[in-house]
């Protein structure tokens, strides 16, 4: 076994390597960028060493500059996590070249599946059934337009060397495939420098379904089942499960000879995944090859018992597999899901910004957590903002959506915005609930899953309320036993008055609408009102974590965070609600960033400029594409009119609420 390891990569799969690597005795040594100097996994590694700016292209895919850290360190091997430079062949033969091992395939197997086409070529001759399409070298516009009518529509457009959903596009009519083909290819030159595409027949309602593939040198190459990863928005993995709920022993067995198939056609070695595309029918095709470790193989070590970072290193050292076919049997189900700073009701527009408050819940049997950030990191603009993997596992699947949400309901981030809560209404959803999800439900009817405006109920403006009055009693009480004197009537929080009851204005906001609950009484008990509903409060209080009162005589018990400044709760439905404090007697309505201009909504490249000066345009009208944290976003026209100045160049890099569109009055 190796005694000292580099990990070309950062973030949540940089602590996942580093833990195993410690508990095997292992010596880790971490790199880092400019922008990660104070990362937890350069905290949590035996020693770290920078490797340049904070750009991708700076330092962690700087092939040249990490061998040379590894060399320099007395690395005897590698390990890339994912993403960055796990896929990259150049590397991976660098780095046998030096002498230095490299944890995952033989670089002749990442050339060969590395490329959607050539991977899709190399299928077909080992009989592994593909969807119908082209994959060819030409890529010339026009014959791709011709090959598109031959496969018929709609289909999808795909970058030959990419992964991750990046340069993916469903054209659904003739008209379209051109800004398609060209949205595409841009996006798979900016992720994979590399803008040859492939198209294939798109499978109406598909299953997504993987299979966990291991091979060792000396030949050996086995599964370890399925994960199902058919929750997706935009191609991006939303959740993932095993087992699938979809399979039968029938389907998983050849699915599973499938993958293996796939896997010894290029004599693979390590841990990889075979993707497959899997019509509601049962009907399954080989969509990709992904030549690493998978963002979702917590779930199969759940159910397994296994820890596949461990096999990798075994293998990259020369041992056999731990295990045979036979003797891999699962147990249970596990269930992930990615926690997120983005706003789920602005398009999942992704956050950066200090996580001033990131609470999480405790790990244990049934609850694992796998993350790269802690409590006051900040999450950067530069890289994939996730935050942290949420696993759970139960003895089924029943229990284990429970558990998931269970876990997320103890989940509270403040800093950027996070999608803890589009998480709960997933899990909560019948879709997902009864195992018929597919891979372009979430795109079709996403609003069934996003809080939108819908405003809170009563009930939970009367629980919010009922927090914040209890936190502040709490704060008064504690001032009042440092005070002068504790037993003041000035030092009681139940705004007493000379000749008349106390009445105290609990003032709340929510997405920039006020909410104004009256309130009578103190220590528990209270009457409540908001417009014409009431409410009389009894019992109330706070205890680790949740809110347990008597509301008009019903006995409730619900999740609440309350402080100075804010009060998250959950109400009966399941429902999250963020509250923001304010001030009871001073209120100033939030104009609107007014209809007269557009600004960057966060740092980013602008990729392409569709107007100029003088221009006319209508509302919704595309005006520029910018690139940010990994992902194109569209800038609209928010109204028709007239452009005065267009103040942004493509290839340009913008800092956030920057003014890159002028209209004219």
């Amino acid at each position: 076994m190796f005694e000292r390891v580099l990990i070309a990569n950062r973030g949540e799969i940089a602590c996942r390597v580093i833990r195993t690597c410690r508990r095997l005795g292992i010596h880790t040594i971490a790199v880092y960028s400019e922008a990660d100097k104070d990362a937890q996994h350069v905290r949590l590694a035996d020693e770290a060493w920078p490797i340049g700016g904070p750009r991708p292209a700076d330092s962690y895919l700087r092939g040249d500059v990490i061998l040379d850290v590894a060399k320099k360190s007395g690395a005897q091997a590698i390990h890339p996590g994912y993403g960055f430079l796990s896929e990259n062949t150049g590397f991976a033969r660098a780095c046998t070249d030096a002498g230095i091992a490299f944890i995952g395939p033989r670089p002749e197997s990442i050339d060969a599946m590395g490329s959607k086409a050539a991977a899709k070529a190399l299928m077909e001759k080992h009989q592994v059934p593909l969807v119908p399409g082209y994959h060819g070298d030409n890529q010339d516009t026009d014959f791709l337009a011709e090959q598109a009518r031959k496969t018929g529509f709609p289909l999808m457009i795909k970058a030959a060397a990419g992964g991750g959903g990046k340069g993916m596009r469903i054209v659904r009519a003739e008209k379209e495939f051109a800004d398609a083909l060209a949205s595409a290819q841009r996006e798979a030159a900016s992720s994979f420098g590399d803008t040859r595409v492939i198209l294939e027949r798109y499978v109406d309602h598909p299953r997504h379904i993987e299979f966990q593939v291991f091979g060792d040198t000396q030949g050996n190459v086995i599964h370890l089942n399925e994960r199902e990863c058919s929750a997706q928005r935009r191609y991006q993995k939303v959740l993932e499960e095993t087992p699938s709920p979809f399979l039968n022993a029938e389907r998983r067995k050849a699915m599973g000879e499938a993958a293996v198939a796939a896997a010894k056609a290029v004599d693979y070695v390590g841990a990889g995944t075979v993707e497959f595309i899997v019509a509601q029918d049962g009907t399954f095709f080989f969509m990709e090859m992904n030549t690493r470790l998978q963002v979702e193989h917590p779930v199969t070590e759940e159910t397994l018992g296994l820890d596949l970072v461990e096999w990798q290193l075994r293998v990259a050292a020369g041992e056999a597999l731990p295990l045979r076919q036979d003797q891999i049997h699962a147990h249970g189900h596990a269930i992930e899901v990615r926690l997120y700073a983005e706003d789920p009701d602005q398009n999942f527009l992704p956050g950066s910004g200090k996580l001033r408050t990131l609470t999480l819940p405790a790990p244990s049997r049934h609850v694992r957590l796998d993350g790269g950030v802690i409590e006051g990191d900040t999450v950067t603009i530069f890289y994939d903002p996730m935050i942290a993997k949420l696993i759970v596992y139960d003895t089924d699947r029943t229990q284990a959506l429970q558990r998931m949400r269970e876990a997320l309901a103890q989940c509270d981030i403040v800093g950027p915005k996070s999608n803890i809560a589009f998480l709960e209404r997933l899990v909560r959803h019948p879709v997902v609930i009864e195992g018929r999800i597919d891979t372009g439900y979430l795109d079709r009817h996403l609003d069934e899953f996003l809080t939108g405006d819908t405003p809170p109920s009563d009930q939970a403006l009367f629980a919010a309320a009922t927090a914040v009055l209890l936190n502040d009693e709490v704060m008064v009480a504690r001032e009042a036993v440092h005070g002068s004197d504790p037993h003041s009537p000035w030092a009681s929080a139940d705004a007493w008055r000379i000749g008349h009851a106390g009445k105290r204005i609990v003032a709340l906001s929510l997405r920039d609408q006020r909410y104004d609950i009256e309130a009578h009484g103190h220590d528990g008990s209270y009457q409540l009102q908001h417009g014409d509903a009431h409410c009389n409060v009894h019992g109330a209080r706070l205890n680790d974590g949740a809110l347990s009162a008597r509301f008009n005589d019903e006995g409730i018990r619900l999740p609440v965070y309350a402080d100075a400044q804010r009060v998250s709760l959950h109400d009966a439905n399941g429902q999250r609600y963020a509250f923001v404090r304010t001030a009871a007697f001073a209120w100033e309505s939030k104009e609107g960033s007014g209809g007269n201009q557009i600004i960057a909504p966060m740092p980013g490249r602008i990729v392409l400029v569709k107007a100029k000066a003088g221009d006319k345009v209508e509302e919704g009208q595309e005006l520029l594409v910018m690139e940010a944290m990994k992902m194109e976003l569209a800038l609209k026209a928010p109204r028709a009119g007239t452009i005065e100045s267009v103040s942004a160049a493509q290839g340009e890099f913008v800092e956030a609420d920057a003014v890159l569109v002028r209209f004219t009055n």
